[in-house]
């Protein structure tokens, strides 16, 4: 249960960056053709969640295996690997700026 919350956290922020980017986009170009900075990290920076989940499955870590076991509270399950994606999904919706190459 705990770790659906914050795949859906994940997600939320994931849909948050993208309209802030396209709201406020024209503001960041600072009246050039195109934004020389994100504010918060790109979406494509999940690509390295992938890659990480793709190596534990590759290493037989899935289900009830995966890296880092799991917390049980309350009842409700936690697996430590999905604080990642909520690492992930907060520096999204930061207001820090990440150079854009």
């Amino acid at each position: 249960m705990y770790d659906r919350i914050v795949l859906t956290f994940f997600v939320a922020c994931g849909v948050s960056r993208l309209a802030r980017f396209n709201v406020t986009a024209e503001a960041l170009s600072e009246g050039g053709d195109k934004v020389k900075y994100f504010e918060g990290t790109p979406i494509p920076t999940s690509l390295l969640l992938v890659i990480m989940m793709g190596v534990a499955a590759s290493q037989g870590a899935l289900h009830h295996a995966l890296w880092f076991g799991k917390i049980v509270f309350a009842g409700f399950t936690l697996h430590p690997i999905v604080l990642c994606f909520a690492v992930s999904g907060s520096l999204m919706v930061s207001r820090i700026r990440f150079p854009k190459f």
